[in-house]
């Protein structure tokens, strides 16, 4: 059937494409604007899938904090054009936002419009990491992001007991640029360990350490090990003469979660 040129128009409006994609949409579904929509996405998807050896190591990190609950999101995209669009970056903390009020399941009520996010901005586009925290009674919880290029690029959250938001900041902003994987060695999987260790172990021998003296010598590069890993071993990073531990004092860190772009 013919359709008119502000029907083609709406259409475009309401979903990014093309204005012959839209002329076609409309012609494959007898001028019904809804269907017309659906067989968009369609063709929207099996575009994508043709992407989908893409790398898409670009994106944004989004934050929602309102304690007792806090939530980040990862959105993934191809550019750091796309990244930085209005309209990506709001997508990304409208899920932020949804997770923290309903739980990391509810990003599934986002599916529609996340597929309408590919059509209108022609990468792939997908979640990343959805972490969800909820504090304990008493808890407090900061957060800390790091904004490049007018997006969210590294966000951390910690949840402490016994500290002021002022030093539970501060811990976030350390996490942030040190990058701990686990906030103890006793958190540090057994294999892990056990696969440092064998290399130190080589590699100490191949330097013509004494055999006799290589489990100390061992023991002492394990230390430097969990020191780079492990959250309360690491430096300060406004004082290195001093441990995350050391800093905190009485306070604990009850958990923290950071999640970057790449």
């Amino acid at each position: 059937m013919a359709v008119n040129a502000k029907d083609v128009q709406a259409l475009r409006q309401a979903t990014g494409a093309g204005m012959m994609d839209c002329k076609k949409a409309l012609e494959e579904a007898n001028g019904d604007v809804e269907a017309a929509k659906t067989w968009l996405r369609e063709k929207g998807l099996a575009a994508s899938a043709k992407r989908s050896d893409r790398d898409n190591n670009q994106g944004v990190v989004a934050l929602s904090i309102d304690c007792p609950q806090a939530a980040i999101v990862k959105l993934k995209c191809e550019t750091d054009f796309v990244a930085a669009s209005e309209s990506f970056v709001a997508e990304a903390q409208t899920l932020a936002d949804l997770v923290r009020a309903k739980g990391e399941a509810a990003v599934a009520d986002r599916t529609k419009e996340l597929e309408d996010l590919k059509i209108l901005l022609k990468e792939k586009i997908e979640l990343g990491e959805v972490v969800r925290f909820e504090a304990a009674a008493g808890n407090i919880m900061d957060s800390y992001i790091h904004v490049q290029g007018g997006r969210g690029v590294n966000v951390v959250v910690v949840e402490m007991s016994g500290a002021t938001e002022e030093l539970a900041h501060d811990i976030a902003v350390h996490i942030a640029f040190a990058r701990p994987k686990y906030l103890t060695r006793d958190e540090v999987p057994a294999d892990v360990v056990a696969a440092e260790r064998a290399t130190l172990e080589t590699a100490t021998r191949n330097e013509g350490k004494p055999e006799a003296a290589i489990g100390k010598i061992v023991d002492g590069k394990l230390n430097g090990f969990f020191k780079d890993l492990c959250l309360l071993e690491q430096p300060y990073a406004k004082d290195d003469k001093q441990s995350v531990k050391q800093v905190i004092g009485s306070a604990s860190i009850v958990r923290f979660a950071q999640v970057e772009i790449g």
